[in-house]
């Protein structure tokens, strides 16, 4: 397995489409694919040609939809969500919402979505995740898709620390303690309870995605910030929640061209080193 994840790595630090293509052996060229996953998506016509970016705009969308779709076993909503996620992270707000409006159009659902944009909550902070939530609530209204959307908590205030200590545990043994430990004024307790009931107690616990999904979307959302040591720990997690290494590298992949080579191969190399 370790070889396998020294060729990605190698592949990507030359060229990710020559890794896409033998990837995929002899499936249908990157035109006849990224037409069809663009029609997918956007009900519209790839490589028009129109516009004032028209060169560009025919490399972009060759790169994502003729080759990166194709790399790795992802499915369409995944890859979907995966790109909402980091869209969100990045505050890209106008391809955000053309990206929501796909993500429904390939069966991603409003309640499913809207758990994409809270998920990010705990990483880019309140604000940030308002304003992507701001743009996809947008979209819903286009679409005469009702708010509020269903609720979807699953606990209470007394119950929360023990459901996110019971997720967290699963997931992260030992949890982040040690790191804390030393914080002036016995403020690290603090930011310990906060991560445990907050994070894990509610919003990990919320309906709406998979305990895997919701991994597989943060492990793509640090990726997207470059937080290095939660993205060792956070694999792990990943992993404890049932993902396998090759649908992680496919994720940070997935990223590769909203957040570029540096970010994605700083951490398909942390990916390599944990295995």
């Amino acid at each position: 397995m370790k070889k396998q994840f020294i060729t990605i790595i190698m592949a990507m630090s030359t060229l990710l489409p020559a890794f896409a293509q033998s990837n995929k052996g002899d499936n249908m060229n990157r035109i006849e694919v990224c037409k069809e996953n663009y029609r997918a998506l956007f009900g519209g016509e790839a490589l028009t040609g129109e516009g004032t970016d028209s060169e560009m705009m025919d490399i972009l969308q060759k790169f994502i939809f003729g080759e990166v779709f194709q790399t790795g076993e992802l499915s369409m909503k995944q890859r979907e969500m995966i790109t909402c996620a980091t869209l969100a992270t990045l505050q890209t707000l106008p391809q955000l919402k053309a990206h929501a409006g796909a993500a429904l159009n390939v069966g991603v659902t409003p309640i499913e979505l809207r758990e994409v944009m809270y998920l990010t909550a705990p990483f880019i902070g309140f604000p940030k995740m308002l304003n992507a939530v701001a743009t996809v609530n947008e979209v819903f209204k286009e679409r005469g898709i009702p708010l509020p959307l269903e609720k979807q908590g699953t606990v209470t205030e007394e119950n929360r620390h023990e459901k996110g200590a019971s997720i967290q545990n699963k997931l992260y043994p030992g949890g982040i303690h040690e790191v804390m430990n030393g914080v002036p004024g016995g403020m690290g307790a603090d930011v310990e309870r906060f991560l445990t009931d907050y994070f894990f107690g509610e919003i990990e616990t919320r309906s709406g995605l998979t305990l895997e999904t919701r991994e597989l979307l943060t492990y793509c959302v640090l990726t997207t910030i470059g937080a290095e040591s939660q993205l060792n720990s956070h694999f792990h997690g990943c992993l404890n929640a049932g993902c396998t290494p090759e649908e992680v590298t496919a994720a940070v992949i997935q990223c590769l061209p909203y957040i570029g080579f540096p970010a994605a191969i700083k951490a398909l190399k942390i990916i390599k080193e944990n295995i």
